[in-house]
């Protein structure tokens, strides 16, 4: 089993930066693919970004490429979304995934392992 806690989330200006954290306990985590995954009021859990093993390939939802980048230390056992150009459609609760995939890496059902997610909130 692993325990995940996010942290980093918070009030941003349209335009600005954020980096979320990704803490991991209870095991390391450099066998196991990780991603992030946000969800707004009344909408659906969506795929923002993952990092498959020990990386580094990464993957990108359209939404965010170019603007997002997810990376991991497994000395730290932590994995990280440094988010720019933050627009207020980014605005969600942020979680943190992980696991031997189960399915496709953009599903949040391939994932067995979450953390309670951080908010971000972009103003305009």
């Amino acid at each position: 089993q692993v325990q995940l806690v996010e942290s980093g989330g918070g009030l941003v200006q349209a335009g600005g930066s954020l980096r979320l954290s990704c803490a991991a306990s209870g095991r390391t985590v450099s066998t196991l693919s990780m991603g992030w995954f946000r969800q707004a009021p009344g909408k659906e859990r969506t795929f923002v970004a993952a990092v498959r093993g020990s990386g580094p390939n990464t993957n990108y939802a359209d939404s965010v490429k170019g603007r997002f980048t997810v990376s991991r230390d497994n000395a730290k056992n932590m994995m990280y979304l440094q988010m720019n150009s933050l627009q207020p459609e980014d605005t969600a609760v942020y979680y943190c995934a992980a696991g031997f995939l189960r399915g496709f890496y953009a599903s949040a059902s391939a994932y067995r392992n979450w953390g309670q997610g951080t908010q971000v909130t972009v103003s305009s």
